[in-house]
């Protein structure tokens, strides 16, 4: 199931959460309203990582160069309800590109520009995408050359940049700013699918997401109120737009405040900064090593000046406190504490939720009310439960672990076209199992974040499914079984460990590895990054492989080399 019950529907609207405006509305809305207003603001250092000299549109400008591509799109056969999946990196045309696509009703799957064919091919046969969307210029990547293999017969490729591709359809050029899209908006619904996002889940199979314009609009409430965001905000964007960080955290806070997107990629501490000095952003997104980095780095803070910014949203990882209250009180800038997902959790903590620094950096409000969008007052745009990981009563007292579950107008349906997976995924009453553990605290005021149930690895805030690993390892010749798991890294958050039982007594270099997995064309991302040779892996009783204990045994090895050197 991916499209909303009648029921649902109805309950949303009733509440206010839900409404019948799309988000090319509220883009147009802004674009009549504020035609001059700055809109979107490429990073500086595009030339460096894609193609063409960095772009500065009003809304004005973007609404044209939107309405151009509406008109392309269409020109190519996609039309309401199709798929078109972007392989893009944060660059102005990817931005007008999902409001072209919102026009006309196309559903957009967005890709992370470091996937390759192994991770494309699974993807593609899932969502059969009808276009695909790449640059013909990405450093240190062919984008076209992985991708037109793999497209189905009845999928156009289209292409940003010089010397498109023979055969491809060129975005860059053509198409009419002043086409009339009215006739192609004719039928469309707030109710419609968007996007489809991708989650690796913990089976090692990419899922995708689907969300509508109403679950996007539901779940914009959380950020846009505590970053406490006014008209003509400039919000700065480092994270890829493809996922719920990029598009609930940024993207739905822009289109509230009708304000000023500046893009960032990829992440280079002195770039961003030098953003923030000469375009003001008053919010920004980063992840908690990189906020670690930066507050270590006091010659670095000391250059820039960073007063525009009042609130910085931080999530995938936990916060450490003393990095929370070291920029409170040395930078007069607030961290706020986000626990989200691409199905729906939008879990939020500003200085208003938890005035301490050091305990905002590891509790969540269990009830928080935020205005609702299409209804007078407030009201909480989720609810949440714990249950006990092995199924029982929901959970409430305080210090008890258990499976945070939750349902709403932020939450998704079900996966894309898996079905089974689905029904795995929710609980017979409703409810969406996200697989991390919480615990109540506070009085039964706060969540408590415990750990993942999930095994997923985050790393440098991207999710890594060990087990697609594992998977892909099964068929080394050298390798009797494997098993992947995240190690601490104070930079990224998480690094990849590989615990393993080689085939006989020879015994494997992380080369070795990383070259197999290369071979399977692995996004680099991937790569395990230190070796555990074991006798065997741990299993349970029934002979499932325990990758907490896998974990356990390889730090401890670490432990031990440390002691001994």
């Amino acid at each position: 199931m991916t499209v909303a019950s009648p029921e649902k529907r109805a309950a949303c609207r009733a509440e206010g959460w839900w409404g019948e405006v799309t988000l090319d509305d509220l883009f147009r809305a802004n674009a009549r309203t504020h035609p001059a207003r700055l809109a979107l603001v490429d990073a500086p250092n595009r030339t460096d990582f894609a193609f063409g000299a960095p772009r500065r549109l009003s809304y004005a400008e973007m609404e044209a160069e939107v309405t151009r591509l509406a008109a392309l799109l269409t020109a190519a056969g996609l039309a309401r309800g199709d798929v078109l999946m972007v392989q893009l990196p944060n660059i102005s045309e990817f931005v007008t590109l999902y409001f072209a696509a919102a026009t006309i009703g196309v559903i957009v799957s967005p890709v992370a520009i470091q996937y390759r064919s192994h991770e494309l091919r699974t993807m593609i046969g899932i969502v059969r995408p009808r276009g695909f969307v790449c640059a013909t210029q990405v450093h240190h990547a062919d984008h076209v050359g992985v991708a037109r293999p793999l497209l189905p017969a009845d999928c156009r490729l289209m292409t940003f940049g010089p010397n498109p591709p023979a055969g491809a359809i060129d975005l860059s050029a053509g198409g009419s700013a002043g086409a009339d899209p009215a006739a192609a908006r004719a039928g469309r619904s707030a109710d419609d699918i968007f996007t489809i996002c991708w989650t690796s889940g913990t089976t090692g199979v990419p899922k995708g997401v689907p969300r509508s314009h109403n679950h996007w609009v539901a779940i914009a409430a959380a950020c846009y109120e505590a970053a406490r965001l006014e008209d003509g905000a400039v919000l700065l964007n480092p994270f890829p737009l493809i996922n719920m960080a990029s598009i609930g955290g940024i993207t739905m806070c822009w289109l509230k405040s009708a304000g000023t997107m500046v893009l960032h990629h990829p992440f280079d501490p002195q770039v961003y900064l030098r953003q923030i000095a000469v375009e003001r952003p008053t919010f920004t997104i980063a992840p908690p090593a990189v906020l670690n980095m930066l507050l270590q780095n006091e010659a670095l803070l000391a250059s820039i000046d960073l007063s525009s910014v009042r609130v910085i949203g931080s999530g995938s990882a936990p916060l450490a406190p003393a990095m929370v209250r070291g920029f409170q009180e040395r930078l007069g800038i607030e961290v706020v504490n986000i626990f989200g997902s691409n199905e729906g959790v939008s879990l939020i903590t500003s200085a208003a939720d938890e005035p301490d620094p050091e305990a905002r950096a590891s509790i969540f409000p269990r009830r928080s009310l935020f205005a609702r969008p299409h209804g007078a007052g407030r009201g909480p745009n989720i609810e949440t439960r714990l249950v006990p990981p092995d199924g029982g009563a929901a959970i409430e007292d305080e210090g008890v672990a258990g499976e945070l579950e939750i349902r709403g107008p932020t939450v998704f349906e079900g996966y894309w076209d898996a079905p089974d997976q689905t029904a795995q995924a929710f609980t017979a009453d409703g409810w969406f199992r996200t697989g991390d553990l919480f615990e109540i605290a506070g009085g039964g005021r706060h969540y408590r974040f415990v750990g993942r149930s999930k095994d997923l690895i985050i790393r440098g805030g991207v999710n890594i499914a060990p087990e697609e690993i594992d998977q892909l390892l099964g068929g080394h010749p050298l390798i009797a079984e494997a098993c992947a798991f995240s190690l601490p890294c104070p930079v990224m958050g998480e690094r990849i460990g590989l615990a393993y039982v080689p085939r006989g007594e020879a015994d494997l270099t992380l080369d070795e590895v990383t070259g197999f997995l290369r071979a399977k064309d692995m996004a680099v991302f991937k790569l395990p990054e230190r070796l555990f040779r074991l006798p065997a892996l741990p299993r349970n009783v029934t002979n499932k492989v325990m990758r907490s204990e896998a974990r356990a045994q390889a730090l401890a090895m670490l432990a031990a080399a440390e002691t001994a050197a």
